[in-house]
């Protein structure tokens, strides 16, 4: 993606002219010519108005809401709006006059257009429409520096994005963390991937039961961007679920919802995404990001229900649901980031149905220990970047739906509440802050809506990305 700041005249270009505004800006009938009263009576109908003429020109129209957060997603939504048009008309190339009044408003307007212009087209072979590849604009008082940040945002989102949209006869446990080291190394961060006979010494027994019936060996790969000048002291560290398939296992899915069970790696692409982000961007934070990954298949050798397993740490779990997969590759993993004294843990992963039963595709649920001031932050960052987050009770008594007769928990809990009887079964694995976000709504989507496409939508990398500098670097988290 090329972007530019340049002034730019009528007479220099046929590139279409992009005019971007709220209600309240006031347009020159200069610019518009005969379409001047057309436009001042449709544009709060319409968030995009179309001029024919030479250059084409685009005028976007941004709702102000009540809130600050709500004003920004109007703005997304109006920069994906046109993002839209610019794919149907094969635009590649814009310019863009700015007369929002604030910075932001921009930045998010430029964050919709680029996220919405995405497509992942690996696999086509016909010729379609050209993607949106580069823009000029003239906002003076944008921070080039925050351009810049923003385009690397974009950047680790579609990268996650393009991870999840992966066929899994491409994307096995191996293959997934080359793509992801690929990248990483050349932001400068570090990146070890640990091999089935290194899972074996470290006794990761969820990551391999998973694994006994696959064909591919797993993987688990340890991701680490550690500045010098790093403001925290100790790390923080991210753990994502990279079930890079995920057939159920002996408990096979039934129904057809087999056919989006590549997306079940979508945690460990979110997590891998934030850290590329990080590292792009140079961020004075150390992260640690840890990743599970291998395919959950039947076979005469796979792990089976009323099998009991040996953890990293020790504990035994009892296996009632071989579909419940994920929990027993991220319990290997949380345990694991012990060795780091972190800060804070986060895992990610779409580890629920319960969890999309419970609010949908909407926003992301969300559980753990940390102080109450520590959950706001990361649901404030959530409102800023409106990937909004629905914070879980977590009580006690949850914990007594997954204690086993035979072994110290159960890999299920009840018919209820399962979100939060998996979040009590990661508990058990954890010595440290830590917070638990299950994205099975949100990550994978039947349908576009607006920026977020059908099929992988990167969901979790600007919700991490967003928090954790606001909380270790800039420090002052917007209410």
């Amino acid at each position: 993606m090329s972007a530019k700041n340049k002034k730019t005249s009528k007479k220099e270009t046929n590139i279409p002219r992009i005019i971007v505004g709220t209600s309240e800006t006031k347009l020159l009938e200069s610019d518009l010519g005969n379409a001047f009263r057309f436009v001042l009576s449709e544009r709060e109908k319409n968030p995009v108005l179309e001029i024919p003429g030479t250059p084409t020109i685009y005028i976007v129209t941004i709702k102000e809401e009540d809130t600050t957060y709500k004003t920004k997603e109007k703005a997304r939504q109006a920069g994906s709006a046109l993002a839209s048009i610019l794919k149907r008309r094969s635009i590649s190339s814009i310019n863009i006059s700015n007369k929002l009044k604030k910075a932001e408003w921009f930045l998010c307007f430029i964050e919709g257009l680029l996220l919405g212009a995405y497509a992942f087209r690996k696999y086509k072979t016909t010729k379609e429409n050209s993607l949106f590849e580069k823009f000029e604009h003239d906002c003076d008082f944008l921070n080039e520096k925050d351009l810049e940040e923003l385009l690397n945002i974009v950047y680790a989102t579609e990268f996650a994005r393009d991870l999840v949209n992966e066929t899994p006869q491409y994307l096995d446990a191996v293959t997934f963390a080359n793509e992801i080291k690929e990248d990483i190394i050349k932001c400068g961060a570090k990146a070890e991937i640990l091999g089935k006979k290194q899972i074996e010494s470290l006794k990761m027994g969820g990551v391999l039961a998973v694994n006994r019936g696959s064909v591919h060996p797993p993987t688990f790969t340890i991701l680490e961007w550690k500045p010098k000048n790093a403001k925290n002291k100790k790390p923080v560290v991210l753990v994502g679920k990279g079930v890079v398939y995920d057939t159920g296992g002996l408990d096979i899915k039934t129904g057809g919802s087999m056919a989006t069970m590549k997306c079940d790696m979508a945690g460990a692409a979110a997590v891998a995404g934030t850290t590329l982000a990080i590292a792009k961007n140079k961020l004075p934070v150390h992260i640690v990001a840890l990743i599970p990954a291998t395919d959950n298949r039947p076979s005469g050798n796979a792990y089976a229900a009323g099998d009991v397993i040996t953890m990293h740490n020790g504990k035994t779990v009892e296996v009632l649901n071989t579909d419940a997969e994920g929990r027993m590759i991220l319990a290997d993993a949380l345990s694991y980031a012990q060795k780091y004294n972190p800060e804070l843990v986060i895992d990610m992963a779409t580890l629920t149905g319960a969890a999309v039963r419970a609010i949908g595709d909407i926003g992301i649920v969300a559980m753990g220990n940390v102080d109450e001031n520590c959950m706001n932050e990361l649901k404030t960052s959530g409102n800023h970047v409106y990937e909004r987050i629905a914070e879980m009770p977590f009580w006690e008594e949850y914990g007594e739906m997954i204690k086993s007769e035979i072994a110290d928990i159960k890999n299920i809990g009840g018919a209820t509440a399962g979100q939060i009887t998996a979040g009590k079964f990661l508990e058990h694995f954890t010595k440290y802050p830590w917070i638990h976000l299950d994205i099975a709504g949100p990550a994978f989507l039947d349908k576009a809506s607006h920026y977020r496409p059908s099929g992988g939508t990167g969901v979790g990398v600007r919700l991490l990305y967003n928090f954790i500098k606001n909380k270790y670097v800039t420090n002052q988290t917007k209410k």
